[in-house]
């Protein structure tokens, strides 16, 4: 089995498909030490269903777009690819769509949290997971209405949901500034890095083969299947192929000649390695803001930058990061350092908030699994996991019809 992509999507497929008795190596481009699957919020939140490409969300983007310091920001350019993908993102953005695509990211997140947990109790490796919930915080009434209907749609999922006013929350989280906040039990968090290291480091010790620093460059092709991937290093023989390498998935399946709708959206994110008196993981409604209490560090992050791939940082974006942050905390100072040693990384976005987990047509040996948008480290073990399950022909966990690779936009 070859795995193309080191990130929590390609470790979490490796490691089912181990478990399934599988032989396995990854290809990665990278020395797998950074990207998305580092920068995170650490966020494992089934309270996240509504997806990107929601009601009001094309107006507001549009809005949004010609300032390079806003939460959503896309870079317009002559790119045939990108307005494929915003057209699809326009048709996504409805409210029928949400009421269909609410329960599939609720399922598929709800069983990666419990394949976390599973981790976390097999004590196969240590990492942080805790069972704090999320907190979405506002500080007006415009936000606070905005909060209440998610928290609506939230409930209709049988998610759980509390509010509390000002006063509770002062109690709660003593150097937060808000007017109140919905709390989702539902949700947990963790610390990113050092889940991504002690994976890795599991997996080398298990047999799996890690070929990093090897960019692909193309396939042997019989029929409809692929028969071996060649690298900047060597060539591989495969009996089973898995896409899996994030917001480079479309460049690597175009050389197969498959098409997938899905655009890098950059994230960054600011660590402060020192007390901030933050305990529980919140979202600063106004600011599109993630704060994380990590195991040592408190993360804050947000974004998204679709400006195509490059990491290139923005310091007027990691600024509007800090400024949220202590908005929000008022004793909380993020100094130069910290603002300097920002770091970011790509979301591969799809444009109907669904990831694409599934064989891929016209081959029988080679299956996809990207496109989770901001969701990636929240759905990662899941995804792992119903990839192995089609590859080793078993039932999957939950249903996969509307992660289908050729639904229409």
């Amino acid at each position: 089995m070859v795995i193309i992509g080191g990130g929590i999507i390609g470790l979490s497929t490796a490691y089912y498909l181990k478990q399934a008795g599988c032989k396995v190596c990854i290809i990665d481009q990278s020395n797998i030490s950074a990207g998305a699957s580092f920068v995170n919020a650490g966020y494992i939140s089934p309270s996240h269903v509504i997806p990107l490409s929601s009601p009001g969300m094309v107006a507001s983007g549009i809005k949004m777009m010609f300032n390079s310091a806003s939460p959503f920001y896309l870079k317009p350019r002559l790119n045939l690819d990108l307005w494929r993908w915003a057209w699809a993102f326009n048709k996504s953005a409805t409210a029928k769509h949400v009421t269909y695509a609410a329960p599939i990211i609720r399922d598929l997140t709800i069983l990666s949290r419990e394949l976390y947990q599973a981790m976390k109790d097999q004590k196969i490796f240590d990492f942080q997971f805790e069972r704090k919930g999320l907190l979405m915080c506002y500080q007006t009434e415009k936000f606070a209405e905005k909060e209440a209907h998610m928290a609506a749609v939230a409930r209709a999922q049988g998610l759980e949901v509390k509010h509390f006013d000002k006063a509770e929350l002062l109690k709660m989280e003593p150097e937060l500034k808000a007017e109140g906040a919905y709390y989702y039990l539902c949700d947990a968090h963790s610390t990113p890095g050092e889940f991504m290291q002690s994976m890795h480091k599991y997996l080398k010790q298990n047999g799996v083969t890690f070929y990093t620093d090897e960019p692909v460059l193309d396939f042997n092709q019989v029929q409809n299947q692929v028969q071996s991937v060649t690298t900047t290093k060597q060539t591989l023989a495969c009996d089973e192929l898995v896409i899996a390498c994030g917001s480079w998935s479309p460049l690597v399946a175009k050389k197969l000649g498959v098409k997938l709708l899905i655009q890098a959206g950059k994230g960054y994110r600011i660590n402060v390695h020192r007390k901030t008196g933050i305990q529980y993981p919140a979202i600063l409604a106004e600011r599109n803001t993630a704060v994380s209490p990590m195991n040592g560090f408190t993360r804050f992050g947000g974004t998204m930058e679709l400006s195509g791939i490059n990491h290139k940082i923005n310091p007027l974006r990691v600024k509007a990061i800090a400024d949220a942050a202590q908005a929000f905390y008022p004793n909380l100072t993020i100094n130069k350092e910290e603002l300097a040693d920002a770091a970011c990384g790509l979301r591969p976005v799809s444009p109907d908030g669904l990831p694409f987990i599934g064989r891929a047509k016209h081959f029988n040996n080679v299956s996809i699994a990207a496109g989770h948008s901001m969701m990636g480290w929240s759905q990662g073990p899941a995804t792992g996991k119903l990839i192995s399950e089609i590859i080793c022909g078993q039932k999957c966990s939950i249903a996969i019809e509307g992660f289908r690779l050729e639904r229409r936009f």
